[in-house]
């Protein structure tokens, strides 16, 4: 099957070796075209670490050479390029034609049903609560990955099409897809949020310095507490709307095979494993700047809309708002285009589950 991944990042690098391994073509487009430049000139695709292998993926060279050449459409990008991507395949999707978002973020899929809605397109939108691999890019042609994901969340828009996306999903990527309960589920199970704004906001300095720095290792019983609390409160929004979601421990347990104990102590085996990873050398990170804005800002307003405020992720949004100088939330490009803030809660969870 050929997927056309919008992005060429490590999420996307990932993705496409993982359908290379697994018998499927993979097309990457990057907006800029510097993202897959060495690659359109012939260089390997190299994977290493969970994923172990070298390949030629073919490369696009436009946003509609990516879509209308493939039989599925994958967002792999940072959020704040989501609604650029979502354009381009609202333009270029053709009836039927599946999109996943990997990972889901801030009811894009919203938007994205609403650009196809004005179209006249009907197409399956499938939101992942994660991605399929953690890990980073190493290089213009190289991919690090950490872990493939054992679990990962789903739900699609409209949600009568859930058992179209599962069964997509498991032919591409494997048996590891758990169908959630509507796209408000999927909101609430993005964990990669909350976990990084403890992780970034208590080394701060050592990513403002530039230093290498071990992330599990660093994930110590004071941060491991906070993490499990910023996790009890986006527990309570979810049970707030009656929707399930995976706890912050079950999350760790599936995504890196670890037995279930404290947030501290599944990190210090992590780390002991070593698969700890590094966290970001730069203030210029994704666990800011894409997650705050993008995850943590969401996640707040919908604890608004439930009657469960969640007030450490209010202040830690402040906190790093303070740190940057400037309103993150204010970096969220989707949410006003949907005026989530003055929808009825009602109104919400209707739309979650039909689309727009």
């Amino acid at each position: 099957m050929r997927v056309g991944i919008l992005g060429a990042g490590g999420i996307a690098f990932g993705a496409a070796a993982y359908l290379h391994l697994n018998g499927h073509e993979p097309i990457l487009w990057s907006p800029s075209g510097r993202g897959t430049a060495e690659l359109a000139a012939g260089a390997a695709l190299k994977a290493s670490g969970a994923l172990d292998l070298s390949f030629h993926p073919r490369i696009a060279s436009s946003a509609e050479e990516a879509i209308a050449g493939s039989d599925v459409a994958m967002l792999a990008m940072p959020g704040n390029a989501h609604r650029m991507a979502m354009e381009e395949i609202a333009r270029n999707l053709r009836d039927g034609q599946p999109t996943i978002i990997s990972s889901h973020l801030s009811f894009g899929a919203l938007y994205l049903s609403r650009l196809l809605s004005e179209r006249g397109i009907k197409a399956p939108i499938i939101a992942w609560g994660t991605t399929l691999t953690t890990g980073r890019k190493q290089g213009p042609t190289e991919v690090g990955v950490n872990s493939v994901r054992s679990k990962i969340d789903l739900a699609t828009v409209p949600e009568s099409d859930s058992e179209i996306g599962k069964t997509l999903c498991t032919e591409l990527f494997g048996d590891r897809f758990v169908r959630r309960d509507g796209l408000l589920a999927i909101s609430l199970s993005n964990l990669n949020p909350q976990n990084h704004l403890a992780i970034s906001l208590f080394n701060l300095t050592r990513m403002e310095r530039g230093e290498r720095w071990g992330q599990a290792e660093n994930v110590t019983a004071s941060v491991g507490r906070v993490m499990e609390q910023l996790d009890a409160e986006r527990l309570a929004i979810a049970a707030e709307f009656g929707v399930p979601v995976r706890s912050i421990k079950e999350h760790y347990s599936f995504s890196y095979q670890l037995p279930i104990a404290s947030i501290a102590e599944m990190n210090a085996e992590l780390h002991k494993r070593g698969k700890g990873s590094f966290g970001p050398p730069t203030t210029e990170s994704r666990y800011v700047l894409e997650d705050a804005p993008f995850g943590l800002w969401p996640t707040i307003l919908l604890g608004r809309l439930a009657g469960r405020p969640a007030s450490l992720h209010e202040a830690g949004l402040a906190l790093l708002s303070a740190a940057y100088g400037r309103p993150l939330a204010d970096d969220n490009d989707l949410l006003p285009l949907l005026d989530i803030q003055n929808l009825s809660r009602d109104y919400l969870q209707e739309i979650s589950r039909v689309g727009m």
